[in-house]
This record gives C-alpha cells, sequence and structure tokens, in this order.
C-alpha cells in the first residue's frame, strides 16, 4: 500500500510539473479555451491515476486483458512522457537553486532573470522546451504501440558448435520468446508473425518461456493460433517467471496450482513438448542433440523454481547439447559453473527491454544495466547463450527502437 500511494504521488509530482509549462504558453489564451485545455489537461491525468489506484487495489482481478492492455498503454504514455518534459524543468530548478545559494555568498552577483537570444523569455523558452520534451516522447511511444508492437524481425544466426557431428550441421532452428498472450490486442497480427515462422521452415522450434502475464486463460483464444506451428524435429517449450502466476491474487494455493497445471496443458493442446527440469535426446543420423529444459531459475529476486542437474541428468552421453532456459541470468549463475559441455543455451526474459536503440553495431536499452546479457549473441569459450528479444510485450503495449523477435538458429561447424 505504502509504495502505490508512493508512486501515485510521483505521477501528481510529474502532473504539477508538466502542468506549468503547459501553462504558461497558454497563459495569453482567453479564459474560457484555456479553462477547456486545463481541463483536458487533469481528466487525462487524473483518469491515469485513478485507473493506476484502481488496478493496484484489486481491480486487476476484474479487468480483462484488453483492458489491462488500454489502461497500461494510458498511464505509461502519459507519465514516461512527462518525465522527459518534468526533467527540463527539474533541471532548471535546481540550476536557479546553486544560483540562488551562490549569490547569498557573492551579494554582487546579479540572479536576475536574463533575456535569451529570441527575446523570449526564459520561463517561456523552458516551457516551450519543457512541452516539446514531452509531446515527442508522447508522439514515439504511441507510434510503438501502433505500428512496432507487432513489427516482427527475423534475426538469422549461425551458431558454430566446436566438433559439432556432421549430421548436426545445418540443423535449423526457430526460437520464440515471452508471448505474454495476455497483452496482445491484434490477432491478426500475431498469426503474420506465425506465418512468419512457418515460412522458414525450421527444423525444430523452441520457446523460452512466458506464454502468459499471469494467467492460464490468457492463452486460449490463442491456442488455434500457435497450434499452427510444426517442425519435423518436434516443438519445445519451458516455463517462464511469469508462467507460475506469481504476480496476481489467487484465493487459494489450490486454485493457484491449477492454473499452472492448465498452462502446462495448454502446451499439449499446441502441441509443444513442456520440459519440465528434464530433457529429450533425438537421434538424428546416428547423432545424439539433447534438448534440456529446466523451470525457470534467475537472479535478483526472481524465482528459483529449476533444478539444472536434474535438468542435465541424462544428456551425458549426447553429441551436441542445447539447455532452454528462460532467464539469461542463469547462464553465469549455474550453467557456465556447472554444466560447462552445454554448448548452446537459448533465452528470454528480458524483451531487450522493449525501448531502445539498435543502429548497426550501436545497441542500447535500459535493461543492460540490470542484464549483462540481454539480447542477441554472447560467448565463453566454448559455450554459447543467445537472448531473444521476445514475441509479445507487458507493461509497455509496444516497442519503440527493440522490434518483437523470430530467431531463426542455424548449427555449423566451428
Amino acid at each position: 500500500m505504502f509504495s502505490i500511494i508512493i508512486f501515485a504521488g510521483l505521477f501528481l509530482l510529474l502532473d504539477y510539473y508538466a502542468f506549468q509549462a503547459f501553462r504558461v504558453l497558454i497563459d495569453d489564451l482567453a479564459a474560457y479555451p484555456r479553462r477547456i485545455i486545463y481541463a483536458v489537461y487533469w481528466i487525462i491525468s487524473l483518469v491515469a491515476i485513478s485507473g493506476f489506484l484502481f488496478y493496484n487495489l484489486g481491480g486487476k482481478n476484474v479487468l480483462t486483458d484488453g483492458q489491462r492492455t488500454f489502461l497500461f498503454a494510458w498511464i505509461f504514455v502519459n507519465y514516461a512522457s512527462k518525465f522527459f518534459g518534468s526533467a527540463v524543468l527539474v533541471i532548471d530548478d535546481v540550476v536557479r537553486l546553486g544560483q540562488w545559494a551562490y549569490t547569498q555568498f557573492s551579494p554582487s552577483v546579479s540572479d536576475a532573470p536574463s533575456e535569451n537570444a529570441t527575446g523570449i523569455s526564459r520561463s517561456e523558452f523552458l516551457a516551450r522546451a519543457s512541452v516539446v520534451a514531452t509531446v515527442v516522447p508522447a508522439l514515439g511511444f504511441s507510434y510503438g504501440i501502433a505500428s512496432v508492437a507487432h513489427d516482427y524481425r527475423i534475426h538469422r544466426i549461425k551458431i558454430p558448435i566446436a566438433n559439432l557431428p556432421k549430421g548436426l550441421e545445418g540443423i535449423q532452428i526457430a526460437q520464440l520468446s515471452d508471448i505474454h498472450s495476455g497483452s496482445f490486442f491484434n490477432k491478426k497480427a500475431v498469426m503474420h508473425g506465425i506465418d512468419m515462422v512457418m515460412a522458414e521452415k525450421p527444423d525444430l522450434i523452441f520457446f523460452t518461456g512466458d506464454l502468459v502475464n499471469n494467467k492460464a486463460a490468457e492463452v486460449e483464444e490463442y491456442i488455434p493460433v500457435f497450434n499452427k506451428l510444426k517442425a519435423p524435429l518436434g516443438i519445445y517449450s519451458i516455463l517462464g517467471n511469469h508462467d507460475y502466476g506469481d504476480y496476481t491474487s489467487w484465493s487459494s494455493p489450490q486454485v493457484k496450482q491449477a492454473n499452472l497445471e492448465n498452462l502446462k496443458h495448454a502446451h499439449k493442446l499446441m502441441n509443444w513438448k513442456l520440459l519440465l527440469d528434464e530433457n529429450e535426446v533425438l537421434t538424428i543420423d546416428n547423432n545424439r542433440l539433447a534438448i534440456i529444459g529446466v523451470e525457470h531459475w534467475g537472479t535478483g529476486g526472481f524465482a528459483q523454481y529449476g533444478h539444472l542437474n536434474e535438468a542435465y541428468q541424462g544428456a551425458e552421453d549426447a553429441d551436441t547439447r542445447i539447455l532452454l532456459s528462460h532467464d539469461p541470468s542463469h547462464w553465469d549463475a549455474q550453467v557456465r559453473p556447472q554444466h560447462s559441455d552445454i554448448e548452446l543455451t537459448l533465452s528470454g526474459h528480458t524483451h531487450g527491454g522493449q525501448v531502445g536503440l539498435e543502429w548497426g553495431s550501436l545497441r542500447w536499452s535500459f535493461v543492460q544495466y540490470r542484464y549483462k546479457q540481454w539480447a542477441g549473441l554472447y560467448q565463453e569459450g566454448n559455450q554459447q547463450l543467445y537472448v531473444n528479444r521476445g514475441f509479445g510485450y507487458i507493461g509497455y503495449p509496444g516497442r519503440l527502437g527493440i522490434r518483437p523477435e523470430i530467431t531463426m538458429l542455424e548449427l555449423t561447424r566451428a
């Protein structure tokens, strides 16, 4: 409850700062249109704050998936954009405070406001800068919802593996991750993404966790979509941290467990082989490929349900081993130290941050400050980790700079 109040207070503070800028710019308008603009501004803000409070005080259990997605979009776009706009004013306030403190020790220094080269007052210049810094991100985030959320990109990656048997060379693997079906708002676009996977004609398909946000019911209407995925060597999947239902309220532990069982059954209905701390060894041209699936295990406060040693047992004699583990932090924490013979680990979880920059070799996202491995291919010695940027989204129902990903991996001989 305390954290909810704190967040609501921070939202109001952002509203106050952003309002100062808008007020300066429309101060010369007649009283009637000025009042209308004031009313619209505060109605938008109060709806966002009321929705935030309603959701966190019990409303999350009565809202539909679509309503939750709309609410998250409203709150995120409103306050993420105001954060940038308010930052302009906050920085100026800090500068002014420093100037004021300096003049107290140097009375001869004048702190009178000055005019800039354009002849407008400092307050009007800052108000314009603040409004631009608010409107531009708002337009960007809105574009990320309307046009980028389902703009799937195929990443084709060659995975060189030492001592890869010739019979396993050239195997095509499609990886999907972080579907988060409860966030979807465009079923036709999702179907197009699945068609893109099938057009690649993969030999194997792997799904690396987070089929839903919280509840198994979220995926029900998408089962006919995802069961269109086919691969001659099979489809294998694991659970992600959101699949266990840990982030919502349940009437009893039994109901929560029943939800998890329903989710496992959904994998079966889609003809996905769900690996729960276990492995399956495929024989391909007399070569043995072990597919190891571990339940969710992550650092930094995330649940640690998985048992890697249990999942690995029986894969010792395989020619090549691929591990499916949702959280990439598992790689450094357990996989590399304990099982140096796992040549390739496939993860997701980070979504690539959903918002960031990828331009040639230049890559940035805020999520990189939390995860050392957050998107793409990483290598340590003979072991490699690929982190998928995610097929879906959560929280902010869009993407900006970080497109949703379909990965096509080709096994090659190093």
